[in-house]
């Protein structure tokens, strides 16, 4: 009789146990439940303001190496990014690129990235290619440290304008036009000249 009291306190006991279990399973359950359902599902959409933000969010050394530049505050003008080198056929092309920045400043930013990239035709430190630029050309506009263009090392900066226009340097002083927008305009090849008719009508373009 006592050994079937005992079994049957045990059952009970049991039951007890595995209802309780039961019971707090569910709780959590509808708890999770309902924690998934005050969760709102965000969707990513390369949108317009997706794309400019992409340009704008980019913060890049001056060629003085303690500057860092936040491109947001380019928004509103078209931007001219060009490759630069000291020792290339294409150097003189600095002067065009001085006088677009001087004649078409307010509508237009040039933004110089020295490259060693092709030819080994930059080759002196970011001191050494200020002073070149300014002794030679008298350069103003704005100059960035030297950065890779192209390769396992590219700059994420040409990363971004190699995406965006399906096109990377092929050698020095390449150019990408950016609109108002941060949108890429168009990519020019090396013997686009700065100062020409191509080049000054997109700037002038609405």
């Amino acid at each position: 009789m006592r050994l079937l009291t005992a079994t049957a306190l045990l059952i009970l006991s049991w039951f007890t146990f595995s209802s309780y279990d039961d019971k707090q399973a569910m709780k959590k359950t509808k708890a999770s439940n309902n924690t998934k359902e005050k969760q709102p599902i965000i969707q990513g959409s390369m949108t317009e303001a997706n794309i400019e933000s992409s340009f704008y969010n980019f913060k890049i050394k001056a060629l003085d190496g303690k500057t860092s530049i936040d491109f947001s505050k380019y928004k509103g003008k078209k931007i001219l990014i060009v490759n630069v080198a000291s020792e290339c056929g294409f150097t003189p092309q600095y002067k065009p690129l001085q006088e677009l920045h001087e004649k078409h400043g307010d509508k237009l930013v040039v933004l110089g990235f020295p490259a060693n990239n092709f030819g080994a035709q930059e080759p002196g430190s970011n001191e050494q290619i200020a002073k070149f630029c300014q002794k030679n050309y008298g350069v103003s506009f704005q100059m960035f440290t030297k950065i890779s263009v192209k390769g396992s090392d590219q700059h994420p900066l040409y990363q971004w304008l190699q995406k965006e226009s399906g096109k990377t340097p092929n050698w020095n002083f390449c150019k990408y036009l950016v609109d108002e927008k941060g949108k890429v305009i168009k990519f020019y090849p090396s013997s686009v000249d700065p100062m020409g008719k191509e080049l000054l009508g997109a700037i002038e373009a609405k």
